[in-house]
């Protein structure tokens, strides 16, 4: 990825990227399962010159916001292009957003249109429209819909329109103008709008590509980047910007997360950025499905995979037997592993949620380079980063370059940089989120080693203190109940509590199956309660707490008879745990725990 079309804005850059690629692959999409479809650059820009005159011609003025609420899929990423092309200023919407939610975004960021999936999305924004005043237009990507513009008669409109007019407006947007409001995933409240320039993401580009140079890990690969995340993600949207600014291939996500192995397996990526619930997953099918002896192992040649790559890197001698035990674990062990991600990945990128250190070794080891970075919508994304040639297991990295991190007084990690975004829109926030003397209050509790790495402690909303005083840190105790193949969602519990307890999800891919071969119940609330079942969540409870003090040991757990859900409110769309919800959700388990004595 060393060639860039890098502007000063995000504006043109569409424009920049069909004048350099060409009929290069762009993006790569199903229609239906396994029938891949490509998009070139050049007709990339033939698109968003359509969509974005269309837009213009339907009435849009230079500043104004337009939400755009639909998956990840090129139409969006045309509609993105578009508008910010035309001088507007996108705003993400969640697609898995309730109407209220939907009305919570559109209204605070006062939209003026909306480009909408399908026809069932057009039926969210319709469900609250009168709570939407500056609304005035409603678009939908797929078909009709009551009451919206098909996005083929703005195509039409377009290209009758002709995109002088649009062309002009991307090159006159200044690099100081708004990009994007990115609502954040709201797990402590109503979402806030942070308002984020194009200089804001050409910074987080430009500090990607000196990273590069830095680390010399340019493959001289043609770069294809399977995206899974929503693209109203920032973690998402640098990606694309990234992939699309160096010539890579989008190969988008089809939309059903049963397929997600499946379609990695067929477009092969360099480029993987996720959650850290699918290589979760990922780690489960590769090491959980195994008996005992054999994952012992897998798991002890991956901890050699570990040392030879380290003492590769740095350019250390490895003795021949140990070379040759390597050879062979790589061949027998971890080809089968990178097989799982397509055989062809350079990189893959965990963030938005801690990942446990485990994973993180156990990966590279195989020769699968996960890194975990850190980052924030209100930092254009990123901050920190762990780099193939430079990392650090069980931190998140060191701070990218053109970005400084230091810590408050209490430990609070500060952040500096060009990537730092310019304040909430129409909302203030006077401790997270706050930014003095250019530097953002990020509300975690981290600790900064001696060579820059940064290791972060945990949310200072999500320490929980016991009644007997003891502040405890969830983060560490939930990733290794993760760890269990049976175990999906893990949270703890226990604020001006006695003693920490835990509230634990199954994992139903890998417990229905299990629990099939033995003859026990067939669903998901039964097991939850079934003793064989409890047996296997007390020894991942008891492995967790054998790594911790006893005050920091949890002494009882329930297991849900559910998943938790985005539709309950439980989780964000990118699965982080919405924690007071949880509480709320689940109080009489929590409670009952306590009651037990």
């Amino acid at each position: 990825m060393n060639q860039t079309v890098a502007g000063e804005t995000i504006a043109d850059l569409a424009f920049r990227a069909a004048e350099a690629y060409g009929d290069r692959a762009a993006a790569r999409w199903q229609r239906e399962p396994d029938r891949w479809e490509t998009m070139t650059y050049r007709e990339l820009a033939e698109q968003v010159d359509a969509f974005g005159a269309g837009l213009i011609d339907l009435g849009l003025d230079v500043g104004d916001r337009v939400a755009v609420l639909a998956g990840t899929r090129p139409e969006w990423s045309v509609a993105h292009l578009a508008i910010v092309a035309a001088g507007g200023v996108h705003v993400s919407v969640y697609p898995t957003n309730a109407p209220d939610e939907c009305a919570w975004v559109v209204g605070n960021s006062e939209a003026r249109g909306i480009v909408c999936e399908n026809a069932a999305q057009v039926a969210k924004i319709a469900a609250v429209r009168d709570r939407l005043p500056a609304l005035e237009w409603v678009v939908v990507l797929d078909g009709t819909a009551d009451g919206a513009v098909p996005a083929v008669e703005i195509r039409r409109r377009g290209r009758a329109r002709g995109a002088e007019e649009l062309r002009r407006r991307s090159l006159a947007v200044d690099p100081a103008d708004p990009y994007v409001f990115m609502y954040t995933s709201g797990t402590t409240g109503p979402p806030k709008g942070c308002v984020l320039t194009h200089a804001n993401y050409r910074a987080m580009m430009h500090s990607d590509n000196e990273l590069q140079e830095l680390e010399g890990s340019a493959s001289g690969k043609d770069v294809v980047l399977y995206l899974y995340l929503p693209l109203a993600h920032a973690f998402a949207l640098l990606f694309q910007l990234n992939t699309f600014d160096h010539g890579g291939a989008i190969a988008y996500w089809g939309g059903d997360t049963a397929r997600i192995i499946t379609e990695v397996l067929q477009t092969h990526p360099t480029h993987l950025p996720s959650v850290p619930r699918v290589f979760e997953k990922i780690y489960s099918l590769a090491v959980g499905s195994k008996p005992d002896a054999e994952r012992e192992r897998i798991l002890a040649a991956a901890k050699l995979g570990v040392r030879v790559r380290d003492m590769d890197a740095a350019g250390e001698t490895v003795r021949d037997e140990v070379r040759t035990q390597f050879d062979a674990a790589d061949t027998v062990l971890f080809q089968p592993v990178r097989d799982l991600f397509g055989g062809n990945l350079d990189l893959a990128v965990t963030g938005a949620a801690p990942i446990a250190r485990e994973i993180l070794e156990f990966f590279y080891g195989c020769g699968v380079p996960l890194m975990e970075g850190f980052g924030m919508t209100e930092t254009s994304t990123g901050a920190t980063v762990n780099t193939v040639k430079h990392h650090r297991f069980g931190t998140v990295g060191r701070p990218l370059p053109g970005v400084q991190a230091r810590l408050a007084d209490d430990g609070e990690l500060l952040l500096k940089g060009a990537n730092i975004f310019h304040g909430y829109y129409k909302m203030q926030d006077e401790s997270f989120g706050a930014v003095a003397d250019g530097w953002l209050r990020t509300g975690d509790l981290a600790a900064i080693d001696e060579d820059g790495y940064v290791s972060i402690i945990g949310r200072k909303k999500d320490i929980i203190v016991t009644s007997g005083g003891k502040n405890l840190t969830p983060a560490n105790l939930e990733n290794d109940l993760k760890l269990s193949p049976w175990i999906s969602q893990a949270i703890m519990y226990g604020d001006r509590r006695p003693y920490p307890v835990v509230l634990v999800t199954l994992d139903p891919e890998r417990v229905l199956p299990w629990a099939a071969e033995r003859g026990l119940p067939d669903s998901i609330a039964e097991l939850s309660t079934h003793p064989e079942v409890r047996t296997l969540v007390q020894q991942a409870v008891d492995a967790a707490n054998a790594k911790l003090a006893p005050p920091e040991q949890v002494k009882k757990f329930a297991i849900a008879g559910r998943e938790l859900s985005q539709e309950d409110g439980e989780l964000t769309p990118t699965m982080k745990i919405k924690r007071k919800v949880v509480a709320a959700n689940f109080a009489s388990v929590f409670d009952g725990m306590y009651e037990q004595g």
